[in-house]
């Protein structure tokens, strides 16, 4: 099992100590952030800021067994163990993006153009909305449509099927490409055919490859194999993993802690800008 003192983002337990003293000093104020870890100083609830509601001048917070409870904003918080009184983002504290998730120069106004021919073709839907959380602003200016597939096994009936030319290329982001896999097998019947490009990277799912520390843990835990790994995760971090909602719910968060290109692994991150330019080359 992984060290749970290795994974506690949130600190030690909120009713340790004598909690129920009211903290002393004066309340700072604070401009509550997305990702800010908040405690509730009444209930002990102590979560991560996931989202703010300015109109209705609220907050969720989301804590370590990813139960959510929303909070209104003010006094009665603690912040690093000091007492805050929690403000909503004014326009004074927001700024206009400059650079894209991907890290891309942001083009303001800048309108999405019609899909080229050419695909980008992922394995699960979990890929998609990856690529669509950190790349997506750029794609839409480039014009390149994401597909997922489902899985690989019928790649190269995929690929008959796209019957790619110069002007319709297709770009496929394989999981755990790594010699002697099934995925590096069938990946190879299709490599090396003209205007298709396959490239991986070595995670066996793609949650891997977004870094263990935007989750408060210094690695993925090793799962053994024959154990549904998605599962064995969610079980070894404590979350709840009994069904397919519960696995949906762990992705949502983590898909969460992703903001930019910097929270990816340089392998993930290197494959999809490969693939990105391939399927981009102007025709000549």
């Amino acid at each position: 099992m992984a060290d749970r003192g290795s994974i506690d983002r949130y600190g030690s337990d909120v009713l340790s100590g004598d909690w129920k003293k009211p903290p002393r000093g004066r309340s700072e104020e604070m401009v509550v952030e997305r990702g800010m870890i908040v405690e509730d100083a009444t209930s002990g609830f102590c979560g991560e800021v996931m989202a703010v509601e300015k109109d209705l001048g609220m907050m969720i917070l989301e804590d370590r067994r990813l139960k959510r409870r929303s909070f209104p904003l003010g006094p009665g918080y603690l912040v690093e163990g000091k007492p805050v009184v929690l403000r909503p983002p004014s326009a004074g504290t927001q700024h206009l993006a400059t650079r894209t998730a991907s890290g891309s120069r942001a083009v303001k106004g800048a309108k999405a153009r019609v899909a080229l021919p050419s695909r980008i073709f992922v394995e699960g839907r979990h890929d998609a909305e990856l690529v669509e959380r950190v790349w997506g602003d750029d794609l839409r200016i480039e014009g390149v449509a994401v597909e997922y597939l489902g899985g690989i096994d019928d790649l190269s009936a995929i690929v008959d099927e796209f019957a790619p030319t110069h002007e319709r290329r297709l770009g496929v982001l394989v999981d755990h490409l790594v010699p002697g896999s099934k995925e590096t097998r069938i990946a190879e019947q299709v490599s090396g055919r003209p205007h298709v490009l396959v490239v991986g990277h070595p995670y066996v799912d793609v949650w891997q490859s977004i870094k263990p520390a935007r989750l408060g843990i210094e690695q993925w835990p090793v799962i053994p194999r024959g154990q549904d790994w998605k599962h064995g995760i969610c079980r070894e971090l404590g979350w709840p993993h009994t069904d397919q909602a519960d696995i949906a719910r762990a992705w949502k968060h983590i898909l969460s802690r992703v903001d930019s290109y910097a929270d990816l692994e340089p392998e993930f991150l290197g494959r999809v800008e490969e693939l990105i330019d391939f399927v981009t080359v102007p025709s000549t």
